[in-house]
C-alpha cells in the first residue's frame, strides 16, 4: 500500500455542471415506480450478462433500519426475474450489529432477510483482488467468497453518508465488499494511527473508488447497477434506527451497466431539485468531498459522466434530470 502525497484542488466540494463534462454518453434507465414492478422493469433492461451465479451486493441494514430497500422487492426480483441469485454481505470494520458473522447472522433474521440465504463473503476470510492503475493500492482485500460468484449485481439503496457525503453504487461495492478486518481498514485507516477513521475527503473517496476497481476489473462486462433513490436520509443504512429523518423527496429507481453514469445521474437529480428539497443532501455531499467519488471514477477510466437518461415510464424517451424530479411529492413512510 502506497501513501503518496495528497494533490490539493481536487475539488470533491464542487458539483460540475452536466455542460462542463467532456467524453462520451452511457445510458441510464429511469422509472419513477418505486414498488417490486419498478425494480424489475429496470432489471430487466441490464441483466443480460448476468450470468451463472449472481452475487447481488445490497445493504441489509443495522436492526430495525428504517431506510433499506424494502425486503419484498428483493424477494420478487430473486425469485421471478434472476436464477440463482444470492443476497452477498460482508462484516462491519465498527464494532455494531453486524461485527461479527454470529451477530450479522441475527441481524439478518431480525431484518427479515430470511427468504433467501445470504453470504457473508469474509466468513471465512479475505482474497486479494488486484487493481490496476491505482495510485494507493494495487490490490484490495475483499470478502474471500466474492470469487466464487460469474456475475455481480450492485443493487444499492442511494443516500447520504456521514463521511462519503453519498452513498451510491461506488460506496456499495468499495465499502460493501471489501472485508470487515483487513480491506476496511485498508481504506478508512492510516497505518500505525489511533483514529480508526482518519482518512477523510479526497484521499478517502479515492480509495473507496479504487476499492471498487478491485471488483470491476475482476467481472468484466458481467456486472451491473441499479440505485434505487428512496428513503434517502443524510445518514448511510450503517446508523439503523439512529439514522437522521429523511427531508429529501423520493425519486425513482435508475440502473445502468455504466457505475460513474448511474451515481452521476442520481447526484443530478439530486441538484435539480428545488432548494429546500436538496439543501440538507447537497450540503452532506459537499462538505465530506463527495462529489471526487465521481471524478475519481472518471479518472480512473471506469464509466463516463455524461449519459442518456431513458425514461421507462414515457415509451423510453430521452429527458433530463429537472424534468424528472418536477413536482416530486414529499417524502412519507
Amino acid at each position: 500500500m502506497s501513501n503518496p502525497k495528497i494533490v490539493p484542488g481536487k475539488g470533491g466540494e464542487t458539483y460540475i455542471p452536466y455542460e462542463n463534462r467532456t467524453g462520451n454518453e452511457s445510458i441510464v434507465y429511469f422509472t419513477r415506480d418505486l414498488s417490486y414492478e419498478g425494480l424489475s422493469k429496470a432489471y430487466a433492461k441490464i441483466c443480460a450478462n448476468l450470468t451463472g451465479r449472481i452475487a447481488v451486493k445490497l445493504h441489509t441494514g443495522e436492526q430495525n433500519g428504517p431506510n433499506i430497500i424494502p425486503r419484498a422487492w428483493v424477494k420478487g426480483l430473486m425469485a421471478n426475474d434472476m436464477e440463482n441469485g444470492t443476497i452477498v454481505e460482508t462484516n462491519t470494520y465498527y464494532e455494531g450489529d453486524r461485527y461479527t458473522t454470529e451477530k450479522h447472522r441475527q441481524t439478518l433474521e431480525i431484518n427479515g432477510w430470511t427468504f433467501s440465504p445470504v453470504d457473508i463473503m469474509d466468513e471465512e476470510g479475505c482474497a486479494m483482488f488486484p487493481i490496476k492503475g491505482g495510485k494507493w493500492f494495487t490490490e484490495m482485500s475483499v470478502g474471500a467468497h466474492l470469487a466464487n460468484y460469474d456475475s455481480f449485481l450492485a443493487l444499492t439503496h442511494f443516500k447520504g453518508h456521514v463521511q462519503g457525503g453519498f452513498g451510491g453504487s461506488n460506496k456499495n461495492i468499495g465499502i460493501g465488499c471489501a472485508d470487515g478486518r483487513v480491506g476496511k481498514a485498508m481504506i478508512h485507516t492510516t497505518p500505525g494511527q489511533d483514529d480508526m477513521w482518519d482518512i477523510k475527503t479526497e484521499e478517502f473517496m479515492e480509495r473507496i473508488t479504487e476499492s471498487t476497481k478491485a471488483t470491476l476489473d475482476h467481472f468484466g462486462k458481467n456486472i451491473a447497477y441499479i440505485n434505487v433513490m428512496r428513503n434517502m436520509s443524510v445518514s448511510c443504512d450503517c446508523e439503523g434506527t439512529a439514522a437522521m429523518p429523511v427531508v429529501t423527496p423520493n425519486v425513482g429507481i435508475l440502473a445502468s451497466l455504466d457505475i460513474l453514469a448511474i451515481d452521476q445521474a442520481c447526484i443530478d437529480l439530486i441538484y435539480a431539485m428545488k432548494e429546500n428539497e436538496h439543501a440538507d443532501m447537497v450540503e452532506r455531499i459537499q462538505t465530506r468531498h463527495g462529489l471526487r467519488q465521481l471524478t475519481y471514477m472518471k479518472e480512473m477510466g471506469m464509466g463516463n459522466d455524461r449519459y442518456v437518461l431513458i425514461d421507462l415510464d414515457n415509451n423510453e424517451t430521452r429527458i433530463r434530470p429537472a424534468d424528472a424530479v418536477q413536482n416530486l411529492a414529499p417524502f412519507t413512510e
